[in-house]
């Protein structure tokens, strides 16, 4: 199987998407070099597995840095193209056009999208990983291309797939009901979590995590008005209550919210770190106390599936996803409900017994997030479509 995926999600700045598209290439790759040792141990005469795994990148200032080009790992082939990222969305997006083959001058078997929108292509199977539709629902909490471009081409992107990836059960009804797709197209294939050494079950005594996180993009979706509503609340009942610390990034109207966190009751309380890099994201979660993501939708919610996995506890929204991946290993709270979410973290910084259980149910749940499982039942998902595009009519 030739395997293409659109890798510029990850060129900058790896946050939700970028880390899913080079975590999904990685793990992708390493399956096909494990499925050619096999072959080679039960029959001599297969020789070397055909699968390739190749990414694309394309933008005409930006490049892919040597340190994610390694952490690939030897088996994925990077193809890069000195082509700005507008003009080509623009022709991909509204045109079809060019096929992703004109660009890289090779034949593939999939090409895949980690966005809503293909990537053309000649003759591949064509997949989209849908992560979330709150664009479609909410406009309001949407910016730039999502908010420009995305409600009015989703839906036919979708129709024209051959396959629609989600990650999450949630939001394959979604995509179902409002994009009016076959079930029988949407796969389910949830997110993995890094590979960093989980401490083990935690005791009350090593309840010592310096601050509460949250970790995400500074945006409406998140909920941040309502997280700063809830700590404020929480701060008022207990002045003892740890430091509030967000991370990741942000986008245009944030200002707003930094400008809240210099004023009291506030200032000196909260603070805002900016985006984390990938090497620095397990001591980020390691020295938390608690994490709290109280957004009003996920289509998984990668902060709180790598937060239990450190056995960090968290609280997180009744909203999207997050029911789904927390299991029973969190406290939820409705995210229109600032008393509500004030009062969740106050049980789970104040509560040893209870923050120790729920992190040890983290633990536990979050062994079935592995991107080795993500790449299997991805490569599932391909297989599938290559099937669905065969038998369309004239292919």
């Amino acid at each position: 199987m030739r395997i293409l995926i659109d890798y510029r999600p990850a060129l900058r700045q790896r946050t939700g998407v970028g880390e899913y598209v080079h975590q999904l290439a990685r793990a992708l790759a390493e399956q096909r070099v494990d499925r050619a040792v096999e072959r080679r141990v039960g029959d001599r005469r297969a020789g070397f597995n055909a699968d390739t795994v190749e990414v694309f990148t394309s933008s005409w200032k930006d490049r892919p840095s040597v340190t994610a080009v390694a952490d690939l790992g030897p088996a994925v082939r990077v193809t890069d193209r000195r082509i700005p990222v507008q003009l080509l969305n623009a022709g991909w997006q509204r045109c079809g056009w060019p096929p992703v083959e004109w660009l890289t001058g090779r034949a593939y078997d999939v090409v895949h999208s980690p966005n809503p929108l293909l990537v053309p292509s000649r003759r591949a199977a064509r997949l989209v990983t849908i992560h979330d539709l709150d664009f479609l629902l909410h406009p309001e909490r949407s910016h730039a291309e999502m908010r420009r471009t995305y409600p009015a081409l989703v839906g036919r992107h979708a129709a024209a797939a051959d396959g629609i990836i989600v990650v999450s059960q949630q939001m394959a009804a979604q995509v179902v009901e409002l994009l009016h797709v076959d079930p029988d197209r949407v796969s389910v294939c949830p997110h993995g979590i890094p590979r960093w050494t989980a401490g083990g079950p935690i005791a009350p005594g090593n309840l010592r995590g310096e601050y509460v996180l949250f970790f995400g993009t500074l945006e409406p979706r998140k909920n941040v008005d309502g997280l700063l509503a809830a700590y404020s609340d929480l701060c008022a009942r207990r002045p003892d209550v740890p430091p509030l610390t967000l991370a990741g990034g942000s986008v245009p109207g944030a200002e707003g919210w930094r400008e809240m966190i210099e004023r009291p009751p506030l200032k000196g309380r909260v603070r805002y770190i900016g985006y984390v890099a990938d090497r620095d994201r397990q001591a980020l979660y390691a020295g938390a106390r608690l994490l709290v993501l109280p957004s009003f939708n996920e289509g998984f919610g990668m902060p709180v599936a790598e937060a239990m996995s450190l056995g960090v506890p968290v609280v997180a929204s009744t909203r999207g996803a997050l029911p789904e991946v927390c299991g029973e290993a969190a406290l939820l709270a409705d995210p229109e409900d600032i008393a509500g979410i004030s009062r969740a973290m106050e049980r789970m910084l104040f509560e040893p017994k209870l923050a120790v259980e729920m992190a040890e149910r983290g633990l536990r749940q979050a062994r079935q997030f592995t991107w080795t499982r993500a790449a299997e039942l991805t490569r599932a998902a391909y297989e599938r479509a290559i099937h669905a595009r065969r038998q369309r009519p004239g292919d």
